[in-house]
């Protein structure tokens, strides 16, 4: 059977194919496509609203007292544009589509979506609510991952079957051989047996991946840094008796002593301290071993409809962090769909160029241009997305901490 000539449409099709069977984690999240970047002239810029629910106080008596509703957003950028350029000869453009995916897209997507894949997974350093803190063993028990289950019921992740466990390879065939034992359906047994994974099990799918990061904390000394005065509601705190070289990194989850979190709707004490993470690196002030604004997730919010604590921080309560100092420590993750989104909008199409072509599959965009180059008879061409991702409900999501430093 003679060969067909390979068409933009084919090639960018069958790349983008390629790309979206090995984005494990993305596949799982929120996903949206943003069509308004595909119109000439007019753009909306390159950052994308996510509307978050209204939230409200209730009324215990007889009077009314009406509410205002103030609606609340989050945004998402679209600042990255990856992509991958390689080139082929005009023998290689009558090569089948099969036999020219797997000579020439498949290793050059691989690494671009592994690549995008593990920006995703850095969204983990936006999530505050971690299990398994003190990172002395891998998750290997069910308890473990029912924890992370509790943290999500107990913050409203909807029970709708699409909430999601993505470990390591380590975590899952330690709890893969945990569970070994146990009496579960025997196609479950049998699939698990076969694969090495869990599959679907306590409400959750059960995704292995081995783009998980390792968190490595800040260089903070072992001493206890405690609140510089009262703490007022707002994004930092203000920290003291730190050594004078301190560090704190961005994802470092922490702890303030009596700050207790509530039930995001009753406000009542869940009777463990809330979590927080750190969302910039920070430093102490030279010499003064104190951190003067040090930018925390959430937010402290002591009253009204987004109330997330018992109360505001007294003076000198004690900072706890999670984990040791100079550590590193897995970051496997339960989470809702709708804890992450993943965004992705059409480039323009440039002309006077060989081809150019776009397709749009499962909520991602993907452009391929390719021109002649005619002193070696080759076509170079280029692969691009242009995406940004964001936890826009960080809350629906939970880090199941692995053993130090493995």
């Amino acid at each position: 059977m003679a060969n067909t000539i390979l068409t933009p449409t084919m090639v960018t099709r069958k790349a983008l194919a390629i790309l979206h069977s090995k984005l494990n984690f993305i596949g799982s999240i929120n996903r949206q496509y943003d069509d308004s970047y595909a119109k000439t002239g007019a753009k909306i810029g390159s950052t994308l609203k996510v509307r978050l629910p209204n939230e409200y106080t209730v009324r215990k008596n007889a009077t009314l007292s009406a509410q205002d509703t103030t609606e609340s957003s989050v945004n998402l950028v679209m600042a990255n544009q990856w992509g991958v350029d390689i080139k082929f000869s005009s023998v290689e453009l009558t090569l089948s589509i099969d036999d020219f995916a797997e000579r020439i897209l498949e290793p050059a997507m691989a690494v671009l979506a592994s690549n995008i894949e593990a920006e995703a997974i850095k969204m983990y350093a936006d999530v505050w609510n971690t299990v398994n803190t003190a990172g002395t063993d891998h998750p290997k028990n069910l308890s473990d991952w029912l924890a992370a289950r509790g943290r999500l019921n107990e913050c409203l992740a909807p029970k709708d079957g699409n909430r999601f466990f993505a470990l390591n390879s380590v975590a899952m065939a330690a709890i893969v051989d945990a569970l070994k034992g146990l009496w579960n359906p025997q196609a479950a047994i049998s699939d698990q047996f076969r694969d090495g994974v869990m599959g679907r099990a306590i409400g959750f799918t059960w995704l292995e991946n081995d783009l998980i990061l390792r968190h490595t904390t800040g260089t903070r000394d072992n001493t206890t840094p405690i609140t510089d005065g009262e703490q007022p509601d707002g994004s930092t705190l203000k920290l003291k008796n730190f050594d004078n070289d301190a560090t704190v990194k961005k994802g470092d989850v922490f702890t303030i002593a009596d700050v207790f979190a509530v039930h995001p709707e009753t406000k009542q004490s869940l009777g463990y301290l809330q979590q927080f993470t750190v969302t910039a690196d920070y430093a102490t002030a030279s010499g003064a071993g104190t951190m003067a604004a040090m930018p925390i997730s959430p937010a402290l919010v002591s009253s009204g409809a987004k109330q997330n604590i018992s109360n505001k921080p007294a003076a000198n309560k004690a900072i706890v962090f999670v984990g040791d100092a100079s550590s590193a420590y897995a970051q496997n993750l339960a989470y809702h769909r709708d804890a992450f989104a993943f965004v992705t909008a059409d480039l323009e199409m440039p002309k006077g160029v060989d081809f150019a072509a776009r397709e749009v599959y499962d909520g991602i965009s993907m452009r391929i241009v390719r021109q002649y180059s005619i002193s070696d008879d080759t076509f170079p061409c280029r692969i691009d997305v242009l995406f940004g991702c964001k936890a826009i409900r960080p809350q629906l999501a939970c880090r199941v901490q692995g053993k130090k430093n493995e």
